[in-house]
């Protein structure tokens, strides 16, 4: 029987200001607040409340029948909890169904796992517990940025106890392989693969609203029947894309919803069912492994990481910034941490890309790559400059870890001699109370006893009486 796995990425870009070479030094704020505040309240009223919504209502009119699976970077539920609160709330109502999955993803929405492991692994975990702490649950399937994935970013996952993965089913990498099987990581057969259909994804995503697609109009029984002549025994039926397509990328004038609301009654009717990735990676064998030495993405026609470092500006940037991973991740300074989560997030380097896409691509305030090279070049170095300051680059990582971790011992040994000395203040607090209400028992006179009343006997004879 064939399932169809959805699923939907919710991100949000940490828009950068301008910060010019002389704010270096005495500037440590690099965010555009205004400018942040209003795109995400502009998705959220076009994309994110109505598609929830139909979703929503999708799940209860099937009753346990349609499921669908998303994933947040933490990034960008941080801008959701300051400027768009009732997106998170909506996600908690359909988490409320039980026929929604949440995946793990990098917190930072950004490049870790082509640079730094332990870096990586404290991405993932991080957005894991923050999946957990809104949805009541820990992610089990993980979904890194853009759908990056080799075999060793594979292996590292499985190591990180993930049943599964979703990737992308790249042509140059499947050749004559069909995306609609599940595979397994090359060198950790543990690890399941969920493969993205390009076509049937990008029909929705990218070409649902355009006149001059061939394939336009299209209705929701004419793309079930596509997944349904497709062979038989090719059961695993992908689909993956962002959940602002609903709304931005596809308007909603275009009657987008109503054709995602029309999904499960067509292929209801065709035997098809809906399933999460988790399920699918629990109830079905995987064909064989998936070998894949090079990284590879969802992103540009070539499906790699070019679009992020292919040029030398790229490069650079990113260099840059992961040489000082090690460091922030041993320091855990607050603030050096959450500047450090949204520097990292892979749309800053994707503006500085000099590649031609078939996707446009709005570089915001920059004007060409080169200008948005320098903007983010001046705030890293700014950067940079703060946490050197804060730790000296004479110190060696592995000295500054062995400091660190020397404080936070006796800051812990510290915290708990100040609970003792709490604990003992209290009882001997107690003690002295006791022995107060001892003295005054002792100090007060003690009571003169009380004379027995007695009853004189009566008696018939008064002679007897006197």
């Amino acid at each position: 029987m064939k399932t169809i796995c959805l699923y939907f990425e919710i991100h949000q870009i940490i828009h950068l200001k301008r910060y010019r070479f002389f704010d270096i030094g005495t500037d440590h704020y690099y965010y555009d607040d205004y400018e942040n505040e209003r795109s995400i309240s502009d998705i959220a009223s076009r994309s994110y409340m109505p598609a929830l919504e139909t979703l929503l209502t999708m799940i209860k009119e099937n009753e346990g029948y349609f499921k669908v699976a998303f994933s947040l970077s933490g990034v960008g539920m941080e801008q959701l909890e300051m400027h768009a609160p009732q997106v998170l709330a909506k996600l908690q109502e359909l988490n409320e169904t039980g026929c929604v999955e949440f995946l793990a993803e990098p917190y930072s929405h950004g490049l870790s796992s082509l640079a730094n492991e332990e870096s990586f692994a404290d991405d993932v975990k991080k957005q894991a517990a923050k999946v957990e702490e809104y949805f009541g649950k820990k992610p089990t399937v993980l979904r890194n940025s853009s759908l990056i994935y080799s075999d060793d970013i594979g292996c590292q996952a499985a190591q990180m106890g993930f049943e599964g993965m979703l990737t992308e089913g790249a042509k140059h990498v499947l050749g004559w392989k069909s995306p609609h099987y599940v595979y397994n990581c090359n060198i950790a057969p543990n690890l399941k693969l969920l493969l993205r259909d390009v076509e049937l994804s990008d029909d929705i995503s990218l070409r649902f609203n355009n006149t001059e697609w061939e394939g336009y109009p299209l209705f929701a029984d004419t793309y079930i029947n596509r997944i349904a002549s497709l062979p038989e025994e090719e059961q695993i039926i992908n689909i993956f894309m962002e959940l602002s397509a609903l709304g931005i990328a596809q308007p909603l004038s275009s009657n987008i919803l109503d054709f995602i609301k029309a999904l499960p009654a067509c292929a209801r009717a065709k035997g098809i069912t809906f399933s999460t990735p988790t399920e699918i990676c629990r109830c079905t064998k995987s064909v064989g492994a998936l070998d894949v030495p090079d990284t590879l993405s969802w992103v540009d026609e070539e499906r790699d990481v070019s679009c992020w470092l292919g040029n030398a500006m790229q490069r650079e940037a990113f260099n840059k910034l992961y040489s000082v991973a090690d460091r922030v991740r041993i320091a855990r300074d607050p603030r050096v941490c959450q500047d450090w989560d949204y520097l990292q997030a892979s749309n800053n380097f994707r503006f500085m890309t000099t590649k031609p896409s078939n996707v446009g691509l709005d570089r915001g305030i920059y004007s060409n790559s080169f200008d948005a090279f320098t903007n983010y070049m001046n705030i890293l170095g700014d950067f940079i400059n703060r946490v050197n300051s804060l730790y000296p680059e004479e110190i060696d990582n592995e000295e500054l870890n062995g400091l660190l971790t020397t404080i936070k011992n006796q800051g812990d040994e510290i915290e708990m001699k100040d609970k003792e000395i709490i604990r003992l203040k209290t009882k001997l607090e107690k003690m002295q109370a006791n022995e107060e209400k001892l003295k005054a028992k002792a100090a007060k006179p003690a009571a003169a006893p009380k004379k027995r009343a007695t009853r004189k006997k009566a008696t018939d004879n008064p002679a007897e009486e006197a």
